[in-house]
């Protein structure tokens, strides 16, 4: 059956979001926002339908964090939106760009509270204080323009998520707006901080004896001027969990992904001049209130409102982080690079101890992960322990945006949908998700959605029973277990009543088998990895 073309309001926010490059959105189709749909295959763009709205977020998210585009959802009214909520929240802690679209009540049927279909008591209120606006649009024009201040806010700002309205008598109206209306924009990138400013952090750098750098979510756009500054000065490069892989983790001066465990942490506070880069350095990503850094700091930002945000600038330079830091590379001159810097080697070894001190199964578990993945994977996590107590401080990543995370809103279920957007976005690469049982639990229905998507992606489960660290927070605390002992589906049967592949592992040698099998047979693969079973290994090989 061929689709009739109505030019809609759904139909031009549509073909808006397609000028600006979106080839993809992600959602569930609704009673209520089928204007959405319609002109999909006219404009080939892809839809990928979740099983829930929360994977299409999340999976939106993966697939952003690959194309830099941002993630397009479209819920239904009420529940549907609300679904997807956390996602919105997600990308909002994250600081990444994200459009939800959805349906809502006629014009003039606000707060109406009849009984109609999804009746929500206020749902533009219950998004806009998720993220960083919403917005109910009154007439087509109202709409096409939502979607240009979208764009514009992610190309000049920090990017979070939007959210827009559409009343569905207006969603579902003609209109005869002109196309040229709908053209993208090309919008000014922030400007340059003052040339004294960029000045002052040059000669800190150029006069320090031990630089750092720290390098945030902020910095992912930015990664040659990084590196040169890093090389000139010899400066050792640790960064967030979202700046991860911003300098190549092999890289001699990179501290990884460590600023969590206290050496690396302790390298950063230590330095006489250390550059944060589009970081807020907030307590999720550090693990501890502050980081109270003792000598000169210089911070980039893109907000000017970010630059003494809990850690005082000695010199704070709003802007970009690629033209700032190429101003302070030129700043600084053509000198000699230097591709090492004294200690890094030893700093990186010591937080690598420290967290296998801390948590020595889920580290000697984790290195059995990373030395079994191929090199250019992408590799997305939940909160899991087995993520933040291990891969992310283990794996090595060559370049940003290859382990999808959500350091601060540390959500569960996150993991799989996220690899199946990237994977959506980078076929070119294979695609991975490690997560914990408990975790893998929230979003199991999103192996249909890689089934029917005809996607390759490996989900590697780690099986300690339940939520362990939440158990061992209980002990602590002088609880008796409740709660967190959890009965356990047999996964791979699971997998293969998917339409999947599952297999069982128990040691580093059937692991490396079975992900060699995963990636060579594609579709949606499981290894399922019961640990204390596999501990027992590792006891026995040493």
């Amino acid at each position: 059956m061929q689709t009739t073309r109505r030019r809609t309001t759904g139909w031009v926010i549509v073909e808006t979001l397609r000028r600006y490059g979106i080839d993809t959105v992600f959602g569930i189709p609704g009673t209520h926002n089928l204007e959405f749909y319609r002109p999909l295959e006219e404009l080939g763009i892809r839809p990928v339908t979740s099983r829930h709205e929360q994977g299409a977020g999340y999976a939106a998210d993966g697939w952003s964090l690959q194309t830099g585009k941002p993630g397009v959802v479209i819920t239904t009214s009420g529940p549907g939106l609300l679904n997807a909520l956390s996602a919105a929240g997600t990308a909002y802690c994250e600081s990444r760009p994200m459009i939800l679209l959805s349906p809502g009540p006629a014009r003039g049927e606000e707060f109406a509270d009849v009984g109609t279909l999804h009746e929500t008591k206020d749902q533009l209120g219950a998004a806009s204080a998720i993220v960083e606006w919403g917005r109910r649009v009154q007439t087509a024009e109202e709409a096409v323009e939502a979607v240009h201040d979208a764009f514009e806010l992610f190309a000049t700002t920090r990017p979070r998520p939007v959210y827009i309205e559409l009343p569905l008598d207006l969603l579902e109206e003609e209109t005869g707006i002109a196309a040229e209306a709908l053209a993208a924009r090309e919008f000014a990138p922030a400007p340059l901080p003052d040339a004294s400013a960029i000045a002052e952090a040059a000669a800190l750098l150029a006069s320090a004896e031990d630089p750092v750098i720290l390098a945030g979510g902020g910095s992912r756009g930015a990664t040659g001027e990084l590196r040169a500054i890093a090389e000139r000065l010899g400066a050792p490069v640790v960064t967030t969990g979202n700046g991860k892989g911003v300098l190549d983790e092999r890289h001699p001066l990179s501290l990884g992904s460590n600023l969590r465990l206290p050496a690396a942490r302790g390298r950063a506070r230590d330095a006489d001049v250390l550059l944060v880069v589009g970081s807020k350095l907030g307590a999720a990503e550090l693990w501890v209130d502050r980081l109270e850094a003792r000598g000169a700091v210089i911070r980039v930002d893109l907000l000017e409102s970010q630059l003494d945000k809990n850690q005082p600038a000695t010199v704070g330079l709003a802007g970009d982080a690629r033209a700032v830091l190429a101003a302070i590379a030129a700043e600084l001159g053509e000198g000699e690079p230097l591709d090492g810097a004294p200690g890094a080697a030893e700093t990186r070894a010591a937080a690598r101890d420290e967290c296998a001190e801390l948590s020595p199964e889920n580290t000697a578990l984790a290195e059995a992960i990373a030395a079994a993945l191929p090199q250019n994977a992408i590799v997305a996590t939940d909160s899991s322990q087995i993520a933040y107590w291990g891969l992310l401080n283990v794996l090595r990543a060559s370049q940003p945006n290859s382990t999808p995370y959500m350091t601060t809103y540390a959500t569960l279920g996150y993991g799989l949908p996220a690899a199946l957007g990237a994977r959506i976005a980078s076929p070119g690469r294979p695609s991975f998700v490690v997560t914990g049982d408990g975790a893998l639990m929230f979003s199991m229905n999103e192996f249909i959605t890689v089934v029917e998507q005809g996607e390759d992606v490996t989900v590697i489960v780690v099986d300690n029973g339940g939520y362990a660290e939440i158990k061992q927070n209980e002990a602590d605390a002088g609880i008796a277990p409740v709660g967190v002992d959890l009965l356990q589906p047999d996964w791979v049967a699971v997998a293969d009543a998917f339409g999947g592949t599952g297999r069982r592992t128990g040691s580093p040698g059937e692991l490396r088998t079975a992900v060699e099998a995963a990636a060579r047979e594609g579709g949606l693969q499981l290894i399922h990895i019961d640990q204390a079973t596999f501990d027992l290994a590792e006891e026995a090989a040493a």
